[in-house]
Order: structure tokens, then sequence, then C-alpha cells
């Protein structure tokens, strides 16, 4: 399993390109190496990578998993291509490409629930399309990281992390929607520290696999409405958590302002129940 970046770093004396064992979709195990072998040296700035042909054969993968790799790593920064040329490395470090993002939220100039809030129109959506677009492969992988998110021991953060990160990236790629797992792919980093801190309890820990079993079981029925409210339900509790902390650090009360309740729940009989209570006023 890839805990974090740095696990994705080759040890000494293995193959640079091989990818690790792991949960997480593909392209995300491509765009991880790519990014590593960039931060290391061994593709510097402005050199260009080998053909997506090459890098399918030396990746052991498929040609479009290496596309929507290095298109993530685009979103990003990394890499920028040239048409009829291919893919280089881009002249910025790729490290720098990420912290000017995050330096960005720190500062505030893009606020942290704005981030959130393109983030559950992006899953909301990504979560319909796995419905109606996944593999019964993609729906069965998807219910097995949904458990092993619940196994997780809720003592160990990182643990708790990786397999929540792993079940949204399985979702993003079911969705078949390259530009969404692109956009995604800008996300990610900005929301990682709001994601750890969020695991503060095993009662947390409890509510986020619960959420993910829904999530998973409106996929699996092929419920694109259910899979969608599901994740947006989902979302919205640390939607909520960040709201209250941003409120509080600036002197304000406590609001109902956008703390939607909303259930999809799937009850003993396996149908779904849609229930929304809507609050639209300070």
């Amino acid at each position: 399993m890839v805990a974090d970046e740095q696990d994705a770093t080759p040890s000494d004396g293995e193959d640079p390109w091989t990818l690790p064992d792991s949960r997480k979709p593909i392209p995300a195990l491509v765009a991880d190496r790519v990014l590593e072998l960039v931060r290391a040296g061994t593709i510097p700035p402005g050199e260009r990578l080998p053909t997506e042909p090459e890098l399918a054969r030396r990746f052991g993968v498929a040609r479009s998993s290496v596309r929507s790799g290095l298109q993530r790593l685009q979103a990003q920064g990394v890499v920028a291509v040239e048409r009829g040329r291919g893919w280089f490395v881009s002249s910025s470090s790729a490290r720098d490409a990420a912290e000017l993002m995050q330096e960005r939220v720190a500062a505030r100039e893009f606020d942290i629930r704005d981030v959130m809030e393109v983030r559950i129109a992006l899953e909301g959506a990504a979560a319909g399309l796995a419905a109606a677009r996944a593999s019964a492969g993609q729906r069965d992988d998807i219910l097995k990281l949904s458990k092993a998110h619940q196994a997780a021991d809720h003592h160990d953060t990182q643990a708790l992390l990786a397999t929540d990160e792993e079940f949204h990236e399985a979702i993003i790629d079911a969705s078949g929607n390259g530009y969404l797992q692109t956009l995604y792919g800008m996300l990610t980093p900005l929301v990682k520290e709001w994601r750890r801190e969020s695991f503060t309890s095993a009662e947390v820990h409890d509510r986020s696999a619960l959420d993910h079993r829904q999530v998973a079981m409106q996929i699996r029925r092929q419920d694109e409405v259910g899979a969608r409210l599901s994740m947006t339900s989902h979302l919205l509790g640390l939607y909520k958590g960040i709201t209250r902390k941003r409120r509080s650090e600036d002197g304000l009360p406590e609001s109902d302002s956008l703390l939607a309740g909303l259930s999809t729940f799937i009850d003993v009989e396996d149908r779904p129940m849609y229930e929304g209570d809507f609050h639209g006023s300070e």
C-alpha cells in the first residue's frame, strides 16, 4: 500500500520504473512514480519523457493509464505536452508547483471552503458517472476499498488517510472522465491536511466508513442519483467541520447556513431513501 508520496520512492537497487503494489488506481500510481522520478532528479527539468508507448511498456500498464497519469501531473504544472514532440518536465520544480498552491490556500487567497465546494461538486459528479460507467471489476474494487477503510485501525491516522484516498481515487478513476480526473489531481494536495485532521476519533472513522459503504453500494446498484447524493452527503461532513473552524477563527458565531441535512441511506430492503432538508439563510 502507498501510504504517502514518500512511500512511493524507489528504494536503492529497485527498478525506478516499477509501480508499487497498491490498491490505488493505475493512473494515480503512474503519476506518483513520475513525480518521484522528477523530484529525485532522475528526469531533470526540461527533459523529454519517454513516449507514452514506452512508458506503458516500462510500467507494464495500458497507454491510456499513462496518458491519464501524465494529465494529472500536467494540471499540477509538473509536466507539459508539446504537440508533435511529446511530454516534457516543466522548468519549475514539481514540489514548487504543489507548494505554491498550498501557500495560496494558507494565505487565504483560495479559501479552503471554496476548494471543498469544488471538490464536492467534482466528486458528486464522479460518483454518479461511476455508477453509470464503472465495470463490474471496478464496482467490486470500490466496495473492497470501502471495507479496507472500515477495517483500518482508528488509532493509525496514516492508514485511515491512505485507505480514504484510495477509495476516492478509485471512484474518480471509475468515472471515465479524463478532464475530471485532471481537475481532481489539482485539488488533492490542497485538502490533504484537512483530511488528516478530520480523523480525530473512532466515531469520526465509523461515520466515514459508513458513508463510504453507502457510496459503494449505490455505485454497485448502478444508481446514479443515489451515488451522487451519497457522495455529496459524505463530503458535507468535512465541509461543515471546516466551516465551523473557520468561523471560529474569524470570531464569528456558528451558523446553520449551508449545513444541509441530506440522507440517501439504503434501508434493510435495499431501497434508497432520498431525503433533503436544505437551509438557505443565515
